[in-house]
């Protein structure tokens, strides 16, 4: 179960480490002890580092206040990453408010009802779980947004595609989605979505060559496919805007398409949200890729959206913790840097 507790004192090493880089006063403190995890609830202040995009040293108290005055902001994350995750709860809990929502990439769009069923109380975890498709670290890492949510009335978006119209496009192209029904194109934005800018497509490139040079092939396509899931210093690979002759562009070209359709569509899926809603902030937890440098979702949000505010936030777990080093520069308005040492949440 999810474990909230208030009040709680620092550690003579922990204060140590508050006086450099940490919060300036206590704050609601939220142990994620899930699943039999206890590992969770021993996250402290120690873990992480808070910094701006250029490296300057700030609070998590800097970073609530800007949350607490911006739209929409993004939490861009690796899945495996336990203190991310441990932030993840702590920020929805010290920022929520009767106008907040929550949106996820975990859920995708055509499981919205279910996730309503279960906030408003009507069907068991056990069917949501099953029913909502949760991702196999849901226990471990998301129940407590899902809990926290659940408990005090705040919304939660399932933002993402369907997987399979996803992969779909990455088999027979973005045409392929116009062959759809009308029923299923509603879970889906609004078609021809925006193309991939060029330097989403550089990145994205740089990134399937990186793998597809290291990786046995038998896993390349779910790697490429899931490039936020992989090994922290895997994640800072130099750019590169010339073509791999060994990449077969006709695939990489289908395969872009279906990545910017996860981007898009939770863009439309926070945007959709925030027509209907105008008074509400959105906290929209992803995978860092789809958000590194405001590439991605926040483009097309953008896109969708001229005039809303949006802010980037990157959890980086890195070997060197608790540095800030060159390659973060400009990941996001915030970068938090965590320790990769600890064990992975999953």
């Amino acid at each position: 179960m999810t474990v909230f507790t208030s009040n709680w004192e620092l550690t003579a090493s922990e204060k140590s480490s508050n006086s450099n880089n940490q919060l300036s006063a206590p704050f609601s403190h939220s142990s994620i002890a899930l699943s039999g995890r206890s590992f969770h609830s021993l996250l402290t202040l120690a873990h992480y580092r808070v910094f701006d995009s250029q490296g300057n040293s700030l609070t998590l108290n800097d970073l609530t206040e800007h949350i607490n005055k911006t739209d929409v902001t993004f939490l861009g994350e690796t899945h495996t990453d336990a203190v991310a995750h441990y932030l993840e709860a702590l920020l929805l809990e010290m920022t929520w408010d009767q106008s907040q929502t929550v949106s996820l990439e975990m859920f995708e769009s055509d499981v919205q009802y279910v996730v309503d069923e279960y906030l408003a109380g009507l069907i068991n975890e056990e069917h949501f779980m099953k029913s909502g498709r949760s991702w196999e670290n849901y226990a471990s890492d998301y129940r407590a947004i899902i809990e926290f949510s659940k408990k005090n009335g705040i919304p939660v978006l399932a933002a993402n595609a369907p997987r399979r119209y996803v992969n779909m496009v990455s088999r027979l192209g973005e045409e392929s989605l116009h062959s759809l029904s009308t029923e299923a194109l509603q879970f889906l934005p609004p078609l021809p979505y925006p193309e991939a800018t060029e330097d989403y497509e550089n990145k994205f490139r740089a990134i399937m060559s990186a793998y597809h040079s290291m990786l046995p092939k038998v896993s390349r396509t779910e790697k490429i496919a899931n490039p936020e899931r992989e090994e922290p210093n895997n994640r800072f690979i130099e750019k590169r805007t010339t073509e791999d002759p060994s990449i077969d562009e006709e695939a990489f070209q289908k395969m872009l398409a279906a990545q910017n359709l996860w981007d898009a569509s939770m863009a439309w899926s926070i945007a959709s949200h925030l027509k209907e809603h105008r008074q509400s902030r959105i906290l929209h937890i992803n995978g860092s890729f789809h958000t590194d440098y405001k590439i991605g979702i926040p483009e097309h949000l953008k896109n969708y959206l001229p005039d809303v505010t949006i802010l980037v936030v990157t959890i980086v777990p890195s070997y060197e913790f608790p540095h800030f080093s060159e390659a973060m520069h400009g990941l996001g308005d915030f970068i938090i840097v965590t320790d990769a040492n600890l064990p992975p949440s999953y």
